[in-house]
């Protein structure tokens, strides 16, 4: 099956290929995931039980399980779409120290998420294991979405930051890459003439030398011609 024109150019452009990277599906993913997972216990996280008109966090009632899945997400979202933004102008990044310090950010950064997914995802199941589902309206939903979804950005970040570390090794510049290069200019620029002298001198002996130097002063070795002499008239 053919695409049309314009599909197949929509599929060509640099944006389709700049988000089917992996780097920046696994930042999607990620964003998609803390989006899920704050936005559930936004909408249904606190709710009152069937006994009571207060409200209580679904998780145990209690309020800092309900607070730290809200605002991790928000900020892991939010870290997710911006070193997606920065990766869409990565080629504005020219100074080779600049972008060490990015890739360094983001390795330290993604595995700082995923420790803290999976301190998250302990906690979110430990107080729902001592919670009671049954007395609650509608927020059972959104308390196993959460936990489900913590579980998943743990994977996600250690991915983000395995990506991070491969782009790192292939940014370290090799220390005599330089020294390298200038030396096989300096062979290949060498004259074929130049080389097959150096090799002839070094494996010649002494009599090639002598045959060289008689060579450059053929006034020395070069015979003379019998010389006339005068006979005085008798």
């Amino acid at each position: 099956m053919r695409l049309p024109s314009s599909l197949q150019d929509l599929a060509n452009s640099e944006v389709v290929r700049f988000l089917r990277r992996p780097k920046s599906i696994t930042r999607i993913l990620s964003g998609v995931f803390s989006l899920i997972i704050f936005s559930s216990l936004l909408t249904d996280g606190y709710q009152n039980t069937t006994n009571s008109s207060q409200l209580h966090c679904v998780f145990n009632s209690n309020h800092m399980a309900c607070s730290f899945t809200v605002i991790a997400g928000t900020l892991a979202f939010l870290t997710s779409m911006g070193f997606l933004a920065l990766d869409a102008h990565e080629a504005w990044i020219v100074s080779p120290q600049l972008k060490m310090v990015f890739r360094l950010l983001d390795i330290i950064l993604a595995a700082l998420w995923a420790v803290t997914w999976f301190l998250g995802f302990c906690f979110l199941v430990n107080q729902w294991h001592h919670s009671s589902p049954k007395e609650l309206l509608v927020g059972s939903g959104s308390a196993k979405a959460a936990i489900t979804f913590t579980f998943f950005s743990i994977f996600a970040w250690i991915f983000q930051a395995y990506l991070a570390f491969q782009d790192l090794r292939s940014d370290i510049p090799v220390p005599y890459k330089r020294s390298l290069d200038e030396s096989g200019i300096m062979l290949t620029s060498l004259s074929p003439l130049s080389t097959s002298s150096s090799v002839n001198l070094a494996t010649s002996g002494p009599s090639s030398l002598t045959y060289s130097s008689s060579v450059l002063s053929p006034s020395v070795t070069a015979p003379k011609g019998p010389r006339l002499a005068m006979m005085p008239d008798s």
